[in-house]
């Protein structure tokens, strides 16, 4: 046994606990759940277990606030992904979607490539594992300023890394996100998504059951990468982050591709008692995660790992966060069965260990036994901490946002609308989306509109999948920010004609031991979970990233709030499905929802003021119902050639895209003038508003009228034209994508 493993208590200095992430408390709390000094490999499970990104301990409080049922629900937050209800598959049996999001924030950072790819197989694996296949890939990408000198290479290498991974192993990515703020220039976010589709009667758990069981290792072989992963992206970042490289780990997809088909391979038996994936915290947090599911124990071989390194102990075994690697129990007898399954495929398959009914976990090396926790102190009874925050008047007494005073004027509409689509928040992402293969596997029915679109292969069903989130309103004020960022999903899933069903989450935030940042999460789930709420849009799997700030750009920076959603939908019949695209010439225009308007947050008052000020525009979550069933039963309907949520930019960079999106022109024609300004209406982001194209316009006033929706006709489609507004300025399609797509290009090939 290595002196690292046998480490006697004197070795357990102050610095070591501390370089484990452990605070004098909580190391105080791990001796008197042991009664004993730990040794240093039970020393590292505490530590990985009780991190921030394994234990949930600042945000756990929390979470439990937020709705997480709806008929249509079959499991909610807990298991390894969400899973909902989608009706009958081609067989008359019912189907289920399963999805979750999840952040690789730090590691992308460090090594962008390893980074976003390494995110992409981790949350592949956490929907291949509960028995359903992956069908859809998305992504919430936040980054710093493009002028940074390190942005472009950061950018440059999550994209590669997505693309790299997602393409390899056979899944399409179809929708996603990319921003830009000087908030994330120390500390990107990579958030990742997978939707995939199984038999409701087909769902695989993890909790480990059945004293005797065994207990198998499959996939690749265990490496020294990865070690303290979680503990690092527990941490903020210091002036070394390069130092942490080692931390990353390195995934290889076409192996993610052979762990996939073999899982399902194995999966059509009656093998599996219950399945894991080797996530964050790796052999640690899985078999803890199983043995605590199934309230069993758990005893481990450590001898029987298989391991790519020569000489690696039981501290970097259990440690390490090397990818592609699943933890199963098998049924007694299913061993060679399942072992030739694995061996066909070219995974490692070893039996390390079996079930127990001790609740503890006990791993034997040498003939010895180097670790004996009980399981209650490593999960259930980990730390929980209700950390002090700010109300929301002491917040925006703190956060001081600039108030919105006069509105400036603009001389030239037409150039303000080409500089906002030039401008990085709202510039074309051709460059990105050509990286991904959103086509592999023949089902992808759209991207690049309001949402993702992917077929239900053989049905005449259609999952919609869409990620939003807008951070400045967020830091503006928590509470509405939180409410936009689940409503806007809600009309995104609506304007493809989806009826939003679940919702998945990465929850984004800074150091939650500062009251201010905890303010913002606190506020923001409060928002979420009213809405959710109101919206029948339950959450059913997600994700908490803390401590995203970084001192390694000077002075310490937070980054925004970025509670990022990925909400999921269903559309009955693919062949209704509502597009982006002006196609019709004739087409009346008009905005469903309020006549509202809001500049405060606006881009266009950035572009006007070199500022986001004002309040965020306000959500009323009657309208965002209303209006969208409104809208998901016109596109039903077939009354509907196009539709669009009006968001960042507002209407006229809405309308731009629905015209760069088809091939007619738009040219607007009125306004509700006695009721709100001009410019606040064309370039003000008020909430809940869609802008559809008809050639029934009678029929849809009489329709909008019955459901008690607001309505405003704008204007017309007009063929091959560009954008324009009556008697003041045309703007040409040439000139429009000129200026959509000027930003990627000229900042790539610079």
């Amino acid at each position: 046994m290595s002196s690292t493993d046998s480490a006697p208590a004197s070795e357990i200095t102050p610095e070591v606990v501390e370089q484990h992430g452990f605070s004098p408390e909580e190391y105080e709390q791990v001796l008197k759940s042991l009664g004993r000094e730990p040794n240093m490999v039970e020393l590292g499970i505490f530590s990985v277990m009780w991190s921030e990104h394994c234990s949930y301990k600042s945000s756990r409080l929390h979470l439990k606030k937020l709705p997480t049922e709806a008929p249509w629900v079959i499991c909610g937050p807990g298991e390894n992904a969400g899973v909902i209800d989608i009706g009958p598959g081609p067989d008359g049996k019912p189907q289920a979607a399963i999805f979750k999001m999840e952040s690789h924030n730090h590691p992308s950072y460090i090594e962008p490539y390893q980074g976003a790819a390494t995110g992409v197989g981790g949350i592949l694996r956490d929907v291949f594992t509960m028995g359903a296949r992956p069908v859809a890939n998305a992504n919430a990408l936040r980054f710093g300023r493009p002028e940074h000198p390190k942005m472009q290479h950061l950018v440059k290498g999550v994209v590669a890394g997505i693309g790299g991974y997602g393409n390899c192993v056979g899944v399409p990515t179809v929708c996603g996100e990319t921003n830009f703020h000087p908030a994330y220039d120390g500390n990107i976010l990579v958030n990742a998504m997978t939707v995939g589709v199984a038999d409701a009667d087909k769902i695989f758990y993890s909790a480990a059951t059945g004293v005797g069981n065994p207990i198998v290792y499959v996939g690749s072989k265990t490496g020294r990468d990865g070690i303290h992963g979680a503990t690092m992206a527990s941490a903020d970042f210091e002036e070394d982050a390069d130092a942490k490289r080692p931390t990353v780990q390195v995934g290889d997809p076409f192996t993610e591709k052979l762990l996939i088909e073999a899982c399902l391979e194995l999966m059509a038996t009656d093998a599996i008692v219950a399945i894991q994936d080797m996530g964050a915290a790796g052999l640690t947090s899985s078999s803890v995660e199983m043995a605590t599911n199934g309230k069993a124990g758990i005893r481990l071989n450590m001898d029987m790992v298989p391991c790519r390194e020569e000489g690696m102990t039981p501290y970097e075994m259990m440690l390490s966060e090397s990818q592609e690697r699943m933890l199963m129990v098998l049924k007694p007898g299913k061993e060679a069965m399942a072992q030739a399954i694995f061996e066909k495929w070219e995974l490692d398959f070893a039996v390390i260990g079996e079930v127990t009914d001790t609740q503890h976990m006990v791993l034997e090396w040498g003939g010895e036994v180097v670790c004996d926790i009980p399981l209650g102190p490593l999960a259930a009874d980990a730390p929980e901490y209700d950390r002090p925050y700010l109300s929301k008047e002491e917040y925006k007494a703190w956060a001081q946002v600039k108030p919105l005073e006069d509105v400036p004027e603009s001389t030239d509409i037409g150039a303000d609308l080409l500089k906002l689509m030039a401008s990085p928040n709202l510039a074309s992402r051709r460059w990105i989306a050509e990286q991904y293969d959103s086509q592999v596997g023949a089902d992808t029915l759209q991207t690049g509109g309001d949402a993702g679109v992917v077929r239900v292969h053989g049905t005449n069903k259609a999952l919609a999948i869409t990620t939003d989130c807008t951070p400045r309103y967020v830091y503006a004020d928590p509470y509405e920010g939180g409410k936009q960022a689940i409503a806007e999903a809600y009309r995104n899933l609506c304007a493809v004609g989806a009826r939003p069903l679940a919702v998945t989450n990465c929850l984004n935030f800074a150091n939650p031991q500062r009251p201010e940042i905890m303010s913002q999460f606190v506020h923001a789930l409060e928002g979420m979970g009213d809405a959710c709420r109101a919206l029948d849009f339950p959450i059913v799997s997600g994700n908490v990233s803390l401590y995203n700030e970084s001192k390694a750009t000077g002075g310490g920076s937070a980054i925004l709030p970025t509670p990022a959603i990925g909400g999921v939908g269903i559309i009955d019949d693919y062949s209704k499905m509502g597009r982006v695209g002006l196609h019709r010439e004739g087409d009346t225009l008009f905005v469903i929802g309020p006549r509202a308007a809001s500049l405060g947050q606006s881009h266009w008052l950035k572009l006007k003021t070199g500022d986001f000020s004002g309040k965020p525009p306000s959500i009323d979550l009657d309208t965002t119902l209303k209006t969208g069933q409104f809208v998901r039963r016109q596109i039903a309907s077939g009354k509907v050639d196009s539709a669009h949520d009006v968001s960042d930019g507002g209407l006229l960079v809405a309308v731009a895209e629905m015209v760069l999106a088809g091939s007619s022109g738009a040219l607007l024609t009125s306004y509700p003038a006695s009721e709100v300004p001009f410019l606040p209406w064309h370039f003000g982001e008020a909430q809940d508003r869609y802008v559809i194209a008809t050639p029934n316009p009678e029929e849809l006033v009489s329709d909008a009228e019955a459901a008690r929706v607001e309505y405003t006709l704008i204007g017309e489609t007009k063929s091959k034209g560009g954008l324009g507004i009556d008697q003041m300025f045309v703007v040409s399609r040439e000139d429009l994508r000129e200026a959509h797509q000027s930003f990627f290009r000229d900042w790539m090939e610079a």
